[in-house]
């Protein structure tokens, strides 16, 4: 069994990024400008944005932070993600999710411009994912991507199960295992909560879980009180690590596997947004 170390390919990518801006800064030629909007008080989204603005600073990017109250109407949200649509030193951006529930999550979604969606949501983006267009790859599925490319594991032919039909992870996955690309060329099997042999299915995967000899990509991540951490708590994923990496080829551990990788993968594509103007 082999540990897939996210953390370290997302320092591998951070440093690959800031070698760019370094040739971008050396070429007169404008510095990538990634914004993120944070509605509310959320806990782990503060946490999460908050080392989203850190890995800007690592690699040389501007970024801007703009919070917003938990009372802060739809229509209000939907006035700042026009405005940061129109802000031309502003190369891509993300709304953080969840919002609160009086705010309708779709609709902003669409309303941000397709050009700086850098978390890859958009419609039109996900359209052009599935068509295997270039474009921007939501972040987590993108992260995942270049953990097995990274390690160069095999992909054509395999079996890959997908449990979760999310738009933010298990379809774009699903889709992404299955293009004509490498990584990809997968037989894809996309379980969700009204799959009824779950099990039969995971046993028989190559790819995420679980038999022997399987690659198995954690995405999950729960929060849980210990008493073992100056926190108060820890972070597990969906898998019973200890279980179930032993049968293992290749698994990525909670934390330190997927998570870094979802933020390596948004500045990849502000990186890719700056690109594609210069």
């Amino acid at each position: 069994m082999q540990l897939i170390d996210g953390k370290k390919i997302s320092s591998d990518i951070l440093d690959e990024i800031s070698l760019q801006v370094k040739e971008l800064k050396a070429l007169g030629k404008k510095v990538p400008h990634l914004a993120a909007v944070l509605v509310g008080d959320d806990g782990a989204s503060q946490t999460y944005v908050a080392a989203k603005v850190k890995a800007c600073e690592r690699v040389g990017f501007d970024s801007t932070l703009v919070r917003l109250p938990d009372s802060t109407s739809e229509k209000e949200l939907l006035e700042v993600v026009s405005g940061l649509n129109t802000n031309s030193d502003i190369d891509g951006y993300i709304v953080q999710m969840p919002l609160p529930k009086h705010i309708n999550e779709q609709k902003i979604i669409e309303s941000i411009s397709p050009e700086k969606d850098v978390d890859g949501f958009h419609p039109q983006n996900v359209g052009k994912m599935a068509l295997n267009l270039p474009t921007y790859l939501p972040a987590t599925p993108y992260g995942i991507i270049q953990l097995l490319k990274r390690y160069t594991i095999p992909t054509e032919g395999k079996h890959c199960v997908v449990i979760g039909r999310s738009n933010i992870v298990g379809s774009p996955m699903s889709i992404l295992m299955a293009r004509n690309s490498n990584p990809g060329n997968c037989t894809v099997t996309l379980c969700h909560s009204k799959t009824s042999n779950l099990k039969e299915h995971t046993l028989q995967a190559d790819i995420i879980i679980v038999k022997e000899g399987a690659v198995v990509i954690d995405v999950g991540i729960t929060r849980v009180a210990s008493t073992e951490t100056k926190s108060g708590f820890k972070l597990l994923g969906d898998v019973k690590f200890d279980e179930v990496a032993p049968k293992c080829s290749y698994i990525t551990p909670v934390p330190g596997g997927v998570g870094p990788m979802t933020i390596a993968s948004l500045l990849m594509n502000t990186l890719l947004a700056v690109n594609s103007k210069n």
